[in-house]
């Protein structure tokens, strides 16, 4: 069986990654203003900075709708593959889980996986799902692997400023005020599909940044070691190749990825924003499915 692993652009897996596992993307729509674009193909996030500059207005992202993924699932089989495993980002983020999974009825077999995560987060599942096409597994067994994976893929991210998410409306003016005095850098975390705060930091944010490497280092418990993501938006200079020399100290994962987060995780969070996305399953050696079942 021929299968095709694919995802929607919420992934921010490098284009350099896109190519060496072929996995196929669905941009998201980026609104700027009255234009319409696509997420990392007509838009990057330096096209949102340059806006937001000009205007003090942030573009609105938005799912493709059923029939746009039709559509795509239709023209990967018609490129001879006899199944897909499709990865969203989170159901309660965006509908593009649901646009894709009405859309996937219409085939026989297309697999839509609900991620329950954003960025990098989806990336890892998007990997493992690869390697496991290398390994033999059809699409079934490999979709039921992403989603017995899902919830130990684990997503967070530090905030330098929350200037984006209050104009994005996603907090309030006073938190926002309150965070600007305190000098508060916010960890962002994801659980059960939704991203929320787990922790305040507070000072200098380079020296926030440590205390975030050191509270993800505790939490690493059972990791599966193939991989590591350091995903960020636009950097302060030097930050991002601290983070990612601190990770490769732990001595704990075979491959540290960096990629640059696109333009969901930049409309939402803005320039300065870095996290650590790990898998912490231990491999998911236990119960794996068996590729002769």
């Amino acid at each position: 069986m021929k299968i095709k692993i694919s995802a929607d652009s919420t992934a921010d897996l490098s284009t350099e990654l896109l190519t060496k596992y072929n996995i196929a993307t669905m941009p998201l729509h980026v609104s700027l203003g009255d234009n319409d674009y696509l997420d990392g193909i007509s838009i990057v996030p330096e096209d949102i900075y340059k806006y937001y500059a000009d205007t003090k207005k942030l573009p609105k992202s938005g799912a493709r709708s059923t029939e746009e993924y039709k559509e795509f699932f239709a023209n990967l089989l018609a490129e001879g593959y006899d199944a897909i495993v499709h990865f969203c980002i989170s159901a309660d983020m965006s509908a593009s889980f649901a646009n894709a999974e009405l859309a996937s009825k219409d085939f026989t077999d297309v697999y839509v996986v609900d991620s329950r995560q954003l960025s990098t987060g989806i990336g890892l599942l998007v990997l493992d799902a690869c390697d496991m096409v290398e390994r033999g597994l059809n699409a079934k067994q490999i979709y039921d692997r992403a989603m017995a994976r899902r919830d130990q893929s684990k997503s967070s991210f530090i905030v330098d400023n929350l200037e984006f998410l209050y104009k994005g409306g996603r907090c309030s003016a006073l938190v926002y005020l309150g965070a600007n005095l305190l000098s508060i850098k916010p960890c962002l975390e994801v659980k059960n599909g939704l991203i929320g705060v787990e922790s305040k930091p507070m000072g200098r944010y380079r020296r926030c940044v440590a205390k975030y490497c050191e509270s993800i280092r505790q939490k690493i418990t059972n990791p599966d070691s193939k991989r590591v993501f350091v995903t960020h938006t636009k950097m302060d200079e030097g930050i991002a190749e601290e983070v990612i020399e601190t990770v490769k100290s732990w001595g704990i994962f075979e491959e540290v990825l960096e990629t640059t987060a696109g333009c969901t995780v930049t409309t939402h969070c803005g320039a300065n924003t870095i996290g650590i996305l790990y898998i912490n399953d231990g491999g998911f050696k236990e119960n794996q499915p068996d590729k002769d079942n």
